[in-house]
C-alpha cells in the first residue's frame, strides 16, 4: 500500500467513525438542512486541519512538557460536549422557533479543538506519517486529511438532512434531539472516565 493510500485510510477511519463532531453534523443536517450544516462541517474541517498542522509542526512537544495542558483540554472538551448536549436536549423541536443550536463554523472549529478524539488522531497520525516534523510530510498529510475529513463530515450532515424529512413533527424532532444529546453525554462520560 502506498504512503498516500495509508494516509487516506487513516484519515477516513478517524473521520468517518462516530464521535461528537459527527453527531453534531448529523443533528445540524436534520434540524437545519444540508446547506446550514455545511457551516459546521467547514469549521470542523478547518479547525481540525489547523490542529493537525500545529501538532505536526511541534505542538506535541509542548503538550508532552506540560501534561496539565492536555488534561485541561480534555476537561474543557467534556464541558463543551455537556453544554452542547444541554442545548440539544432543551430544544423544543419546533423548526419555526428560534433554534437553540445553530450550526456555525466557529462551533465546528471549537468542537475539534476541544475534542480529545481530534487530538489523538492528530498526534497518532503525525507520529505515523510525519516523524521528526518533516514539513513536506506534515503538509501532504494535512491536505489529504482535509479532503477526507470534509467529505466524511459532509456525509454525516447529508444523512441528517435526509432524516429531516422524517423529523417534520416537533415531537419526533424533540426525540431525535434528545437521543443526540444522550449520545453527546455518552461521549463526554467516555472522555471523562478514560
Amino acid at each position: 500500500m502506498s504512503l498516500f493510500l495509508s494516509m487516506a485510510a487513516f484519515a477516513l477511519a478517524s473521520s468517518i467513525s462516530p464521535g461528537p463532531v459527527n453527531i453534531v453534523a448529523l443533528t445540524a443536517g436534520a434540524q437545519f438542512g444540508l446547506r446550514a450544516a455545511m457551516r459546521h462541517v467547514s469549521g470542523a474541517t478547518i479547525g481540525f486541519t489547523v490542529l493537525l498542522l500545529l501538532i505536526g509542526l511541534g505542538l506535541s512537544e509542548v503538550l508532552s512538557r506540560w501534561p496539565w495542558l492536555t488534561e485541561s483540554i480534555r476537561l474543557a472538551g467534556v464541558a463543551f460536549l455537556l453544554y452542547m448536549a444541554y442545548r440539544l436536549a432543551s430544544d423544543d423541536g419546533r423548526l419555526s422557533a428560534k433554534p437553540t443550536l445553530q450550526p456555525t463554523m466557529l462551533y465546528g472549529a471549537m468542537m475539534q479543538w476541544l475534542n480529545p478524539k481530534a487530538w489523538l488522531a492528530s498526534v497518532a497520525g503525525m507520529g505515523l506519517f510525519a516523524t521528526a516534523g518533516d514539513a513536506p510530510s506534515v503538509w501532504r498529510f494535512a491536505v489529504i486529511y482535509f479532503v477526507i475529513c470534509y467529505a466524511s463530515l459532509a456525509c454525516w450532515a447529508y444523512a441528517g438532512s435526509f432524516l429531516r424529512h422524517y423529523l417534520g413533527d416537533a415531537a419526533r424532532l424533540r426525540l431525535f434531539n434528545r437521543i443526540m444529546a444522550a449520545l453527546l453525554v455518552g461521549c463526554a462520560a467516555y472522555l471523562l472516565l478514560s
